[in-house]
């Protein structure tokens, strides 16, 4: 395979290190509007098959010019949720397959957005779909940690654990810390921002899409590997606009532990417009509130050696086991700070959410995946998914529960 990697921050840092220790790649070219992140990167790798180019993000032109220059295969995105409907067009354009860890943006309908879905996740790439099947293309879009890897497990749930799938819960939730730091978060603040203050999105049967208030709902949720139990609210989540069209199921929703701590500094954020993305005008300059917000605050790629604990997500299923009788099963992915510090020095959600797309590109090069059109995870087989997830060294938990 021959792979244009965009970003070269510290998700793609931690999938350079990841992906250096398997032999499916050809070339990996790694472009990043900063040239000495890039380089910075292929030097860490220690390979020669890593190459640096620099290529604004949003130069959608460069990145289209890398790719034919390269003659490479897939775009794997990993600069951000603003930048998926650039490079997702970008890979269409030149002829090339296209892989990202999240979704194209939401924008809450204007008039009632705690009740009805406006522009709902991935609605912009889906509404490719018919250009990538014509075009004989695969774009697998949400394959990270969550969506990602929870709808890999909603799929071996559905099709070897459960007759009937009742309800499908992505369950997220760890006891991660930074020490010194009065607030920081494990991934991007811009990122939190836009995830956890967007209207959540549920799925049922009878009604579709809907969506909800912010933090609803809360519920203690017991973690496996330590963690515990966590207060876990409903959040917006890719899964559930995902999961629902490959896999039956009853119901779809997605809850976060986030701590009350996060939860009223992302209502002050809110309150106080920092959380507005539309420039304001400051002296004689515009600036973006959340740009400045996100500024001021730790990057998450830096705090890992002042980091401990564990994260863990997974998915969370209800419904009727092969037998006919109710069955409850938890299956997880837990990534403990000090090991995952100790094996790449990388921060254990970083590293969570990196392992999950190198997976991807190895089974799209081996052709174990294949497709034309836009598809999310839980559209493909997931046993050889699990499977290279052990070659990496990481093992999956399958916990089974009381009904009820």
């Amino acid at each position: 395979m021959r792979l244009l990697l965009v970003g070269a921050g510290g998700l793609g840092a931690a999938i350079g290190l990841i992906a250096a220790r398997r032999d499916f790649l050809e070339l990996a070219v790694v472009a990043d509007s900063d040239p000495r992140r890039a380089e910075d990167l292929v030097a860490g790798t220690g390979d020669d098959r890593f190459v640096a180019a620099k290529a604004g993000r949003c130069d959608q032109a460069a990145i289209e010019s890398l790719l034919r220059q390269h003659r490479c295969d897939v775009l794997l995105n990993t600069a951000g949720v603003r930048m998926v409907m650039p490079l997702c067009r970008a890979a269409l354009k030149v002829g090339v397959h296209y892989v990202d860890t999240a979704l194209s943006m939401s924008h809450p309908d204007p008039e009632q957005p705690y009740a009805e879905t406006g522009v709902k996740l991935g609605d912009d790439q889906f509404a490719l779909a018919d250009r990538w099947e014509a075009a004989g293309l695969l774009a697998l879009v949400g394959m990270g940690i969550q969506p990602g890897l929870t709808d890999v497990f909603a799929r071996h749930a559905a099709d070897q654990l459960f007759s009937t799938v009742h309800e499908i819960g992505v369950r997220h939730g760890d006891d991660l810390s930074v020490a010194g730091a009065g607030f920081a978060t494990p991934v991007p603040v811009w990122d939190t921002i836009e995830t956890y203050l967007n209207p959540p999105v549920i799925w049922e049967r009878e009604r579709g899409w809907f969506t909800t208030q912010p933090f609803s709902d809360p519920e203690l949720f017991d973690f496996p590997e330590g963690i515990g139990p966590v207060e876990c609210v409903n959040v917006e989540h890719g899964g559930v606009l995902l999961m629902p069209r490959w896999i039956d199921a009853a119901r779809v929703g997605s809850k976060r532990g986030l701590g009350s701590d996060v939860i009223n500094v992302l209502r002050m954020l809110r309150t106080l417009g920092l959380d507005r993305i539309d420039p304001v005008k400051v002296g004689d300059v515009e600036v973006s509130p959340r740009e400045v917000v996100a500024a001021c605050l730790p990057d998450p790629a830096d705090v890992g050696d002042r980091m401990t604990g564990k994260t863990c997500a997974g998915t969370w299923v209800t419904g009727s086991g092969p037998d006919g009788m109710p069955r409850e099963v938890f299956l997880s992915h837990t990534v403990d700070n000090e090991w995952s510090m100790a094996t790449d020095g990388v921060q254990a959600m970083v590293w969570q959410e990196a392992v999950q797309p190198v997976i991807a590109l190895e089974l799209i090069a081996s052709g174990a995946w294949s497709g034309a059109g836009v598809f999310g995870p839980e559209a493909f087989e997931p046993g050889p998914f699990l499977d290279l997830l052990a070659a990496h060294g990481s093992s999956w938990c399958h916990r089974e529960m009381i009904p009820g």
